[in-house]
């Protein structure tokens, strides 16, 4: 059976993981009792409530005697690794391009990375079904992105579909017609993606660039076989990333189809599989036969922008909401999650509970966080921060290239809101009643500003943005918050009486009957400077009349404060508290006294 490997491209919510539902209905194994849920390749569940693909993951179909190797990419620049890893297991790429948004930034960061990989691209034009959508104007901006970033005369010789996703329709010319499924991408595919390297009787290469675990058998590497054939219980060589040697025996070896994993005996060059065997697999080794050991290149992964501290929980309440509170348990767990996000970076801190996290953006630590939490973990993080670099002597920091589009009327406000980040705008069209803004901004100018923005623009905006390059630093405070904190100056549970007496100094982040400790943040104040308040006080009985004689307290609604959130708010003095049943803002130091003493030594310096 012949194979063909492809991966599916495109910017978010461009409609790649609905497109491979469609392509899995239309497959020659699918079973129509079968009940196929929208999106069901985003199995994560911070996938399914988000809407986004975080993880790569691979599937197979079957047509036409073919075995379709299929992998869905995520399309948010902060799980850009997830995306490079890939582009060595696979011949070509499916591009997908909304035809109403076009071509937008991480388009044209897949698409790089696929270029540069000397892949040949197959373009979809998808959702032309939407309302507004300029067909002509996608496929001009498609040509002129090839041509901007290099493309071969191979490369830009590629074919060009158009589809609705949703609908499960596709077509060699723009329009839709419900007799045509999704044959013809199926059919490019086979015809316009070459056939892998299929040398069955050469010496086994297998390199993994994902990593899966299955309760069974622990860690697997999901990657391809580049050269010979790989059989259960066959004794092979893994070489590793520094060059030395480890034998192991191959315990099993998976297939994908469709949905499900499935059990071979053997696999043979140029197929996807799943490997398990060798406890502590990791990203980029090679697989061998025993005596030719020949290493693979290592798979490029480009670095970091973005940091965060991670600490130990060492507020009052620590311990009691969380299963795992120490730092070994952290410590391992950050060790795991970077055995298998090749992207991360974690150091610990020298011999304190702290560990600097090292990521490609707000959001890439910010699921990583998450998942933490839902795993029953408790402990703290720092406000994130941008990785500063020292090039020939200069301190340089990264930039990125950012695209906004949202409706005119909000123009105004967005502009303003990124010129007090440095942002320098690049170019600005108008098309109906939306308008799109190009700009280089620092990436520390971005962090906490997703929150605004869709507040700004009531929710209509839609912001993109990719890393650029690493320039000169400012020597300026970009994106700090200009608003002081409430924090509580004692322990205790708040009450409607003091929150009402406090409501005319700032957005309270609490409710009634909510345990608080001294140092906690419980609000945000009207003024430049915190303010130290008392969240806590009862009001006073009398002989005269009872607490609640008077006029029922009506509050208002306090402003719910959710990772996201919280990441943006927090400045540098402060941290976030995660446990698995509530987040909390806190100073770093929690005593008042304390952060006096701070401030007046920092000022004497």
């Amino acid at each position: 059976m012949e194979i063909r490997n492809i991966a599916i491209i495109a910017h978010v919510d461009h409609g790649k993981t609905t497109l491979v539902n469609q392509l899995l209905k239309q497959s020659e194994r699918y079973d129509e009792h079968a009940q196929l849920d929208d999106r069901v390749m985003d199995s994560n569940d911070i996938e399914r409530e988000r809407g986004i693909t975080i993880l790569a993951k691979n599937t197979a179909i079957i047509y036409k005697d073919y075995r379709i190797n299929i992998l869905d990419t995520p399309g948010h620049a902060d799980f850009g690794g997830e995306v490079e890893r890939i582009m060595h297991m696979v011949d070509g790429v499916l591009l997908l391009v909304d035809a109403f948004e076009g071509v937008m930034p991480q388009t044209r960061f897949v698409l790089k990375k696929a270029l540069e990989a000397k892949l040949l691209p197959i373009v979809v034009v998808n959702k032309i079904d939407r309302k507004f959508a300029d067909i002509q104007k996608t496929v001009n901006e498609i040509y002129d992105l090839f041509i901007d970033l290099g493309a071969d005369e191979h490369q830009l010789d590629f074919p060009v579909l158009y589809a609705s996703g949703i609908q499960g329709l596709a077509n060699y010319k723009p329009h839709l017609d419900l007799d045509i499924k999704m044959e013809p991408i199926l059919d490019t595919i086979i015809k316009s993606i070459p056939q892998p390297n299929q040398d069955e009787t050469d010496h086994l290469q297998f390199q993994p660039a994902l990593i899966d675990y299955n309760d069974y058998v622990g860690r697997m590497g999901i990657g391809k076989i580049y050269k010979g054939t790989l059989r259960t219980n066959d004794t092979v060589s893994c070489v590793r990333m520094d060059g030395s040697i480890v034998t192991f025996r191959v315990q099993k070896i998976f297939q994908s189809m469709g949905m499900d994993k499935f059990e071979v005996e053997e696999a043979y060059s140029g197929d996807i599989v799943s490997l398990a065997g060798l406890p502590d697999i990791h990203v980029g080794e090679t697989i061998c036969e025993v005596g030719f050991e020949e290493a693979l290149p290592h798979l490029h992964i480009d670095e970091p922008t973005v940091q965060i501290t991670f600490l130990t929980n060492s507020s009052p309440f620590a311990g009691k909401e969380g299963k795992f509170v120490t730092a070994s348990k952290i410590d391992e767990r950050l060790f795991k999650e970077t055995q298998r996000d090749v992207s991360l970076r974690v150091e610990r801190i020298g011999t304190t509970e702290a560990w600097t996290v090292s990521g490609r953006g707000e959001l890439h630590l910010g699921i990583l966080i998450e998942n933490m939490r839902r795993e029953n973990y408790e402990f703290q993080v720092s406000r994130p921060r941008v990785i500063v670099k020292s090039i020939d002597g200069v301190k340089c920091e990264p930039y990125e290239d950012v695209q906004i589009d949202c409706p005119t009327e909000f123009v105004g406000t967005v502009i303003e809101m990124l010129g007090d980040r440095r942002g320098d705008l690049i170019s600005m069209h108008q098309n109906g009643d939306y308008s799109r803004i190009h700009y280089t901004l620092p990436s520390r100018g971005l962090i906490g500003f997703m929150t605004q923005f869709l507040t700004a623009t009531k929710g209509y905006g839609i912001l993109s943005h990719i890393f650029l390059d690493y320039r000169p630093s400012l020597n300026e405070t970009v994106g700090n918050r200009r608003t002081g904190a409430l924090v509580s100056m004692n322990n205790g549970m708040t009450t409607a009486y003091a929150i009402g007496r406090l409501e005319d100094r700032g957005t309270m982040f609490i409710e009634p009957r909510t345990a608080v400790y001294e140092g906690m943040i419980v609000g945000e104040g009207n003024k430049d400077s915190d303010m130290v308040v008392n969240v806590t006080m009862e009001k006073q009985q009398t002989n005269m009349r009872s607490a609640g004689k008077d006029s029922t307290v009506v509050l208002k609604k306090a402003q719910v404060m959710n990772l996201e959130a919280c990441m943006s708010f927090i400045d540098d003095d402060e941290l976030i508290e995660i446990t698995p049943k509530n987040i909390r803002l806190r100073k770093a130091l929690l005593r008042a006294l304390d952060r006096r003493k701070s401030f007046y030594n920092e000022t004497k310096e």
